[in-house]
């Protein structure tokens, strides 16, 4: 079952038990990938979707510390409440260690030395993580390394 699909099936679920939240951010979410859809002229495959997921849930969590910052708790507990709705769509995050694993094998692989480097080393990175790690998580990782 493609992700747009069980996102269909579950805004019904949304729908017949009345969780107006969860019901308002899977409408979002859906909307988010016709849009894309559109945009791209043509279906998204699912590595597509979890992409857009993906950066949904990276805009969860920058507004999250936004509000977080400006104490604006009432947003904070919206924002977190459609983040865990994301989440349940995307991929299984990685732990720190297994980053961590990725990110050595990529440096060796671009044969990176100084953080001058890493723009060598990123891309090799997040292809391997796709959805399942934060790209700051595994920029600030990357840096960490090639620093030493």
């Amino acid at each position: 079952m493609s992700l747009l699909s069980r996102l269909t099936e579950d805004m019904k679920s949304a729908m017949k038990t009345g969780d107006k939240e969860r019901l308002n951010t899977i409408r979002l979410l859906r909307g988010q990938i016709k849009d894309a859809a559109i945009n791209q002229q043509k279906e998204l495959d699912e590595e597509e979707e979890i992409a857009v997921l993906a950066n949904a849930a990276k805009k969860r969590r920058e507004s999250i510390l936004a509000f977080q910052n400006a104490g604006r708790n009432d947003l904070v507990e919206k924002e977190s409440n459609e983040l865990g709705v994301i989440q349940e769509y995307l991929p299984e995050q990685l732990g720190s260690e297994e980053i961590e694993k990725i990110v050595e094998i990529a440096i060796k692989e671009a044969g990176a030395q100084t953080i001058k480097d890493l723009g060598k080393v990123m891309p090799l990175v997040m292809a391997k993580v796709k959805g399942r790690a934060d790209g700051k998580v595994v920029s600030q990782m990357v840096k960490n390394k090639l620093s030493l």
